[in-house]
């Protein structure tokens, strides 16, 4: 079909099964005019509903169309980047805008943002020039002043020494004398870097063999590299020597150690004049670095407010001349050519956006988009809210789904966190879990709006929908166990009554309550377990066995609807014959063997009670129902204790007989049945193509086509008839050791909830009840430090360390237990050109 300006596209598909499978998508051709390509793909990335396809891949990435425009948007990049590197050195605060973000700039602004880009960068290059020079200058004299006034003390100390030579050898000298005693002694002072001391002395030392008199002293304070802004701590030196030679040696070792020399007088006087000069000028120059500073600042918080649209609209130009590098030049050059993947659903918005981007530039000739036939599998796409998207991860995480096949994370939105809360189920560590949830849903805006580089916390923030709907979950399943921080509570009063008096039960440790005694009342506890069960000593055995069968009951019932969910996919594909030939063979191996397993536990706690005087129906009689199913596997008998019976009904023996051969039936039911339906087809369509049936040939064909193009999805028909038996012997295969291995496997079910049970009890009785055991004043002060140290290990290990345990193992059921029984996962996600991921991909990276 041709969508033009004028024309207009009625689609109404349902809406509903948006999250129930992919999008419907179209490979569409699009034919845009040159001068309106830029502003029509800049259309396309706001909408975010564009897949490209690059149809240069064979030309060179330097020999394309834009490259000079890709080239010229670097050149941009780099000159914000240098900008932004200076706004961030002064501390300068960058506003967010990221409620409103700025479009591409039309081809006439990227001019007039270029040279804008090209005078602030000279502007800011002049401003840290002039800066880097006058700190240089404020250096140099800084390190003159510490110069001038450190060496004070050398020359006094040197005076006093020729003083007290000439006083020992009773030499009588005028004031000229002393004054060329003194400049026998040559010197020469400035400062160098601390770390680089101990070499520099070194080194003068070997130089003059020891003929140089070196004194130093630290500054306190660090001086400011002009350059980088770092602070460096230096020492002031004076090398006092003799002789000119040893005078250019010395200058060649401060060169060497890029020590700075500064003129310093012999003469006290003239040190003095030459230090207030320095300061006066030191004065002046740091009055004209203030307002040089001033300036700088003003530039940069101007610059700093433009800063992020100018960055955004960079990115988006940058993203715009790459995607019209994936187009194709007709023979003509007048026209763009190019190929992309749209959801049938979002085809009227790709064309408006197509006619608003020609009448943006005010183009005559209209865009033209064609929705062409292809053989080739689509991208998969599945349109996603904040809530259901990290549902939609946790299954693109194992396997993107191929096109238009069901999508488990449907129903992953309830199974997930229940079978979750299974494993997890205490009220109290639920109430934190969802508190927890419900904090990061609540605040979702204010907490996404800060940028976090760690990746745990996003994890958690991503998946804070889940967190919250697991947390409920655990609520309900620990209401159900009764269990609350492993203590359970007495909502509706138990339904067990004692007829013992006080000192016969303190006195009698191993009495025992029986269960079909009239001293018990007839009612049952509303709902969830009896708190009576914390007080007995056969909690765990009670518990064992009802913890396990729930979880025996609820995975075969998941795997059943795994199975289940298969059809939909076979009838979706036109793949009816494999509803005949795969799931009625698994439906009615899985349903005979293991639903029937699941019937006799039902069966069980049925028929067996403690209020009958029938013998055969009384508790000590009950059948293990795990030795009746290898017993009818094996078709093996266990002889039944005196007075019971074998069987639960009186035809069940020769009925599990009959279920087991179906079953056995369906083994190579699923063997062979698809391997000979897809051999005999072929030979049908031989014979056709041998006998010159034109028609028929035609309508095989066309059929074999049409089911290439549908299907995608589980299809081994146009390989080899040997290969198509292999493949058709490892599913077979997989799928009965995998009812047998997947139904132990929800055993973690039951394994992890006692687990959890226990380690919160073991954690209450060992560490809280050291507080709550004391009965003086003592115990209160006790009971605060002990509260402390059980609420860190109670969440640090049962919430953080078993939540995370719970999680994998529920991620597992789903990826391994659920989903293989009908999910492929060989498809390739839809990436759309969008300009909101593309900045959002670019902050995650910085």
């Amino acid at each position: 079909m041709r969508l033009t300006g004028g024309e207009t596209l009625s689609i109404n598909p349902s809406k509903m099964g948006a999250m129930f499978r992919s999008e419907e998508m179209a490979l569409c051709q699009m034919f845009i005019q040159p001068e309106a390509a830029y502003t029509s793909v800049s259309e396309l990335g706001e909408t975010g509903a564009v897949q490209f396809r690059d149809l240069n891949s064979e030309v060179n990435a330097f020999q394309r169309k834009f490259v000079s425009e890709v080239r010229r948007c670097d050149e941009m990049e780099r000159k914000l980047r240098y900008v932004e590197a200076e706004v961030k050195k002064d501390n300068v605060k960058i506003p967010d805008i990221r409620d409103e973000l700025p479009r591409a700039p039309n081809p006439r602004e990227i001019i007039d943002l270029e040279a804008h880009l090209e005078k602030t960068e000279s502007e800011i290059l002049e401003l840290s020039q002039n800066a880097v020079n006058l700190k240089s200058n404020y250096l140099e004299l800084t390190e003159l002043k510490h110069v001038l006034e450190r060496t004070q003390g050398f020359f006094f100390e040197q005076e006093g020494a020729v003083n007290l030579d000439a006083t020992r050898n009773n030499l009588i000298i005028d004031d000229h004398t002393n004054v060329q005693a003194r400049g026998r002694l040559g010197f020469v002072a400035g400062v160098i870097q601390r770390e680089k001391v101990p070499g520099f002395e070194r080194m003068l030392w070997r130089i003059s063999r020891g003929n140089v008199f070196l004194r130093q002293v630290e500054l306190e304070k660090p001086l400011e590299d002009p350059a980088t802004g770092n602070e460096i701590y230096k020492t002031v030196f004076a090398a006092f020597f003799q002789g000119e030679q040893l005078k250019t040696r010395i200058k060649k070792v401060c060169t060497g150690y890029h020590a700075s020399l500064y003129p310093c007088p012999s003469a006290a006087d003239e040190r003095e004049e030459m230090v207030k000069g320095v300061r006066t000028r030191l004065e002046d120059l740091n009055m004209v670095l203030n307002q040089t500073q001033d300036h700088r600042s003003r530039v940069l918080s101007t610059v700093a407010k433009e800063l992020p649209r100018w960055r955004i609209m960079v990115k988006k130009m940058k993203a715009i001349y790459h995607t019209l590098n994936l187009f194709n030049m007709d023979v003509t050059k007048k026209c763009l050519i190019g190929e992309c993947w749209v959801p049938v659903l979002d085809l009227p918005i790709v064309q408006k956006a197509l006619s608003d981007g020609s009448a943006a530039v005010g183009s005559t000739i209209p865009s033209f988009l064609n929705v062409i036939e292809t053989s080739e599998q689509p991208p998969t796409f599945n349109r996603t809210n904040k809530f259901t998207r990290g549902f939609q991860n946790l299954i693109d995480s194992y396997g993107i789904a191929s096109y238009r096949e069901a999508n488990p994370a449907l129903y992953t939105i309830i199974t997930f966190p229940f079978l979750f809360g299974i494993m997890f189920g205490d009220l109290g560590h639920g109430l934190i879990m969802a508190l927890f949830g419900f904090w990061m849903v609540s605040g979702e805006k204010k907490l996404g709006a800060k940028r976090s580089s760690n990746e745990i916390w996003n994890i958690f923030f991503g998946g804070r929908y889940i967190i919250f709907l697991m947390g409920l979950f655990s609520m309900y399943t620990g209401f159900v166990y009764n269990d609350v921080f492993s203590k359970s509570m007495n909502i509706f009063g138990s339904s067990w009554s004692i007829g013992y008096n006080t000192t016969t039960i303190m006195s009698n440790k191993d009495l025992t309550l029986n269960p079909g005694s009239s001293d018990l009342d007839d009612n049952v506890y509303p709902i969830g377990l009896d708190p009576v069960w914390q007080l007995a000593s056969n909690k765990i055995i009670f518990l064992n066995s009802y913890k396990m069968k729930l979880s025996i009951i609820f995975g075969v019932v998941h795997m059943i609807f795994g199975v289940c969910m298969s059809v939909v996919n076979h009838n979706f594909f036109k793949k009816r014959i494999s509803i005949v030939l795969e799931f009625l063979p698994q439906i009615i191996f899985l349903v005979l063997l293991f639903a029937y397993m699941v019937f006799m536990m039902f069966m069980k706690w049925i028929q067996y009670t403690a209020k009958t005087d029938y013998q055969p129906n009384t508790p000590g009689c009950a059948p293990s129902v795990l030795i009746m199913f290898i017993n009818m596997m094996l078709f093996k008998r266990t002889p039944p204790l005196h007075g019971c019976d074998e069987y639960m009904y009186s035809f069940q023996g020769s009925l599990q007989r009959t279920f087991v051969f179906i079953a056995l039936i369906c083994v190579p039911w699923m063997l062979l049945g698809k391997p000979l339906y897809i051999m005999f087809n072929k030979k049908k369509m031989a014979a056709a193509h041998h006998n010159g049936d034109i028609n028929q040939q035609t309508e095989t064909a066309l059929e074999t086509a049409e089911s290439a193009k549908s299907s995608g999805h589980g299809g081994h028909e146009d390989e080899p008839i040997s290969e198509v038996f292999i493949h058709q012997a490892i599913h077979t295969i997989e799928y009965v050791l995998s009812t047998v291995s997947h139904t132990a496997s929800y055993l973690r079910l039951w394994a992890l909830s006692l687990a959890h049970a226990q380690l919160s009890e073991v954690l209450w009785n060992m560490v809280l009840s050291m507080g709550l055991r004391q009965s003086s004043y003592k115990g209160a002060i006790m009971l605060y430090f002990v509260f402390g140290a059980w609420a860190l290990f109670t969440l640090a290990i049962l919430v953080m360390m078993e939540g995370l345990s719970a999680f994998l193992h529920t991620l597992r059921l789903h990826w391994v237990e659920f989903m293989s029984k009908f999910y492929e996962g060989l498809g390739y996600v839809f990436q759309p050109f969008s300009f909101q991921q593309i900045l959002d991909a670019d902050e995650d990276v910085e």
